[in-house]
């Protein structure tokens, strides 16, 4: 899997799987996910959380961010910066029913940017994915987005702050992926089946 044509390969066969659910296929899975999130305590208790706006068939996190106002916790989407000629994320506060605009890959982004808070302020983070396996090793869309992102983590004793829950569907669990030294490991996986640890149990 090391191989970038393989990894081309997988990736397209994952977003092609990913794009042929059905729309109740969908909410069940989102229903799942919020079950498997919540059988994470820092997920009901963490004041910054940080998620995305799902596309291309990722799963949506809607159901499982919807309590989060009545707990007191600010739910963030990210936001692109460019920082010394590189696309790193950075994080802004949104609510359902806020106004976002789209960015030039085409992804919605909150429109208060003037609130904008780095990676390293957040507590956990739901990380979106294409790929992954049970040793927290991710297969990302190749930008390096998270990674870029999340250096910080890098021979820290995890797990740290933020938390790394990766959001995946239950069939995009892999044997194994081959990392290299810039990937950023999760900490968790919540997909619609299970919650996996990833930080030093049984896997």
């Amino acid at each position: 899997m090391s191989k970038l044509p393989e990894r081309r390969e997988l990736r397209a066969d994952l977003v092609q799987r990913r794009r042929q659910l059905k729309p109740a296929e969908r909410v069940a899975a989102a229903q799942g996910l919020r079950q498997s999130l919540e059988q994470l305590p820092e997920f009901l208790t963490d004041t910054h959380v940080a998620g995305y706006w799902a596309t291309g068939g990722e799963l949506p996190l809607n159901l499982a961010i919807a309590p989060m106002a009545e707990r007191g916790q600010t739910f963030y989407l990210p936001v692109v910066t460019k920082s010394g000629g590189k696309r790193r994320l950075t994080f802004a506060p949104w609510t359902t029913g806020e106004d976002v605009e789209t960015n030039e890959m085409g992804i919605p982004e909150p429109k208060a940017a003037q609130r904008i808070v780095e990676a390293s302020a957040l507590d956990l983070v739901l990380v979106p994915l294409l790929g992954f396996d049970r040793r927290g090793n991710r297969l990302g869309f190749g930008g390096g987005y998270y990674d870029r992102s999340f250096e910080f983590l890098r021979g820290q004793k995890r797990p740290a702050k933020p938390l790394l829950v990766g959001v995946a569907y239950d069939f995009q669990e892999l044997d194994a992926i081959e990392t290299a030294e810039w990937d950023i490991s999760l900490d968790y996986v919540a997909t619609d089946k299970e919650l996996i640890d990833c930080t030093g149990g049984d896997a």
